[in-house]
């Protein structure tokens, strides 16, 4: 893992972590610009953006991992989006994928799959690079927040809940 891999997962985890801690979903999210090459033809990484999914937290029907992370950037030229990569600890919904291909972010690392499977393949069909890092902390942390919150998992992805098995 590069260095601009490490601050961008790393800052992804801290934020998942963050919101399962105040009750929300535990997702987060990143965007990590690959910067300017210096003198010496290295490009030193930037932090733009973190945040959470904070739909709880909040009341708010926007505000996942990646479009959080996406408003803490703030306005951002379109050359800074295309030097840029998004890390979040879940496969992104249709709107958090739809936001990386307006913004032609090129290239995506995720967390884990397993818990959630995203638009992985519309974004590939757009030219984004997908990475899946099966990352064993984001995968149980969803799970955890899954299994202990049902209902509120369902409501952040747009579904209505399974009946219950005493119904």
């Amino acid at each position: 893992m590069d260095r601009a891999d490490a601050i961008g997962l790393q800052a992804a985890i801290a934020h998942a972590r963050k919101s399962y801690n105040d009750g929300g979903v535990p997702i987060g999210a990143a965007l990590v610009y690959h910067g300017e090459p210096d003198a010496q033809g290295k490009s030193q990484p930037k932090l733009l953006g973190q945040g959470h999914n904070q739909r709880i937290q909040k009341e708010s029907p926007i505000l996942h991992g990646e479009t959080s992370a996406l408003k803490d950037a703030g306005r951002l030229k379109a050359e800074i989006y295309r030097n840029s990569t998004m890390y979040t600890t879940l496969s992104p919904c249709s709107m958090c994928s739809g936001a990386v291909m307006l913004y032609k972010i090129p290239r995506l690392v995720i967390g884990e799959n397993v818990n959630f499977k995203g638009d992985e393949d519309l974004l590939r069909s757009r030219g984004v690079e997908v990475i899946v890092l099966d990352n064993a902390e984001c995968k149980e942390l969803m799970r955890k927040f899954i299994a202990e919150k049902p209902e509120e998992w369902y409501e952040d992805i747009g579904e209505i809940p399974p009946p219950s098995k005493s119904e």
